[in-house]
């Protein structure tokens, strides 16, 4: 765990007054106006992104005279999911803790209510898409407010180049930086004819097709866009089903033009296929194009972000949102709600995805058109469709619309790509549906 303490009598005189009257009220000022309060937040993975939260913590402490402890806290070897683990069970730790995905619901019954912070914001910021509505609010009740930092989007990076050659698609001219995306004809079966031209030409889409985030992540993308649901809203096990069935079938047939050892893919394996030059597309967020940009710069100018194909049920993208919640047993938790909304200001959610290269995605509707997409380079525009601008996709989750307890089991037992790996290498499809059956019903029992 990185540590870095900031204490108001460190900060440089003369920080910049907030933006907007909104975040001097009504969460800090009172009898309790001052204190302390300490954070947890991801510890992010590109160079310097912490230097521009910190920076904008620093800024609204020195405003409201409040001293801040900070902590920045790598999900490496799973340290922030134990971390929140720890401070449930003793409660007792950050009075403003990052929450990964799934955790806002796990937690439901230990976090304050951010219904007061997220109604204003999203009349004053936009509408959030659905997929944080799904994970972030239980019952009526927001449970956290979605977080700027390490949120993501996990659509195609493409090769210009192998793709115009091998595949005869366009993908800068599909989806051009600074028009809508023209792209009708990115469906299923285009996609699939792509795969089979750039296997055919010696570089493969390098999906996995592992137990990881990132394969379980485009599993989930392309089950949906065939509405193949394997649990419903409202808790039925619905995998026995004909869009399930088609859904299994296109990705026996998409698997055939994959990397053979697709099935033992971990969240790094796409990256370093992509930046060595072997694959002409990648499901990811920009971090393999970073890399690239410093390792494989060559490979970097041919890199082109863009969406997702559509499907007979729609076109949707992977998305993953971090959270920040405060426990309801915070000793400071006006304070707390004060820095989220002044942490989802315009203004400080644009030096955050600066900061970070373009990685890091606000969750509200106004905020997808910050000029870090449109400039970041090479090749200039590279990122400019990665936000959604003009949603022109569904931002989505593997194993919703199921209710949380089972919808994580399934998600982080793999439940889709475990399915893919057994009907592609030869199991009837009606076992591999038994199979998935019993285990969802054997999480719902728990």
């Amino acid at each position: 765990m990185a540590s870095r303490k900031v204490s108001r009598r460190r900060f440089v005189a003369g920080t910049a007054a907030l933006s907007t009257a909104m975040v001097a009220a009504p969460f800090v000022r009172g009898a309790y106006a001052a204190g302390k309060l300490s954070l947890g937040l991801w510890d992010h993975w590109v160079p310097g992104a912490n230097k521009a939260s910190e920076a904008l913590i620093k800024q609204w402490a020195d405003k409201e005279k409040v001293e801040v402890s900070l902590d920045y806290i790598t999900s490496q070897g799973n340290k922030l999911l134990l971390t929140t683990a720890a401070e449930s069970q003793a409660k007792s730790g950050h009075d403003v803790l990052s929450f990964s995905t799934w955790l806002p619901s796990r937690y439901a019954d230990q976090l304050v209510s951010m219904n007061d912070v997220m109604e204003p914001l999203i009349k004053q910021n936009g509408a959030v898409n659905a997929t944080v509505e799904y994970l972030g609010k239980v019952g009526g009740k927001w449970l956290a407010v979605p977080s700027t930092i390490g949120s993501q989007i996990k659509g195609p990076c493409s090769r210009i180049d192998l793709m115009k050659q091998l595949a005869g698609i366009d993908v800068q001219a599909m989806y051009p930086a600074g028009s809508p995306p023209k792209a009708d004809a990115w469906t299923f079966d285009a996609f699939l004819k792509a795969a089979e031209a750039c296997h055919k030409g010696g570089h493969p889409f390098g999906i996995g097709l592992g137990t990881t985030s990132d394969s379980v992540d485009t599993a989930g993308a392309l089950f949906h866009g065939f509405g193949a649901q394997l649990v419903n809203a409202k808790g039925d096990i619905t995998v026995k089903s004909d869009n399930v069935r088609k859904a299994l079938d296109y990705y026996k047939r998409l698997m055939a033009f994959l990397p053979e050892d697709a099935p033992a893919w971990d969240d790094a394996s796409n990256n370093k296929w992509l930046v060595s030059g072997k694959g002409a597309m990648i499901m990811n967020p920009p971090s393999a194009w970073a890399v690239a940009k410093r390792d494989a710069p060559k490979v970097a100018e041919q890199l082109w972000t863009h969406g997702f194909p559509a499907g007979p049920a729609g076109r949707y993208a992977p998305f993953l949102p971090f959270f920040w919640g405060t426990w309801n047993f915070s000793k400071n938790q006006s304070a707390a709600k004060s820095l989220m909304v002044f942490l989802s200001q315009a203004s400080s959610a644009e030096k955050m995805v600066e900061a970070s290269g373009g990685y890091d995605l606000p969750a509200f509707a106004n905020f997808t058109t910050f000029k870090t997409w449109a400039e970041e380079a090479p090749p200039k525009g590279t990122l400019f469709s990665y936000p959604n601008p003009y949603n022109h996709q569904v931002l989505s989750i593997a194993a919703a619309p199921a209710p949380h307890k089972i919808a994580e089991q399934i998600y982080t037992q793999a439940i889709q790509t475990q399915m893919v790996v057994r009907y592609a290498k030869g199991e009837a499809m009606d076992k591999t549906l038994d199979w998935a059956a019993k285990e969802i019903e054997g999480f719902s029992r728990n």
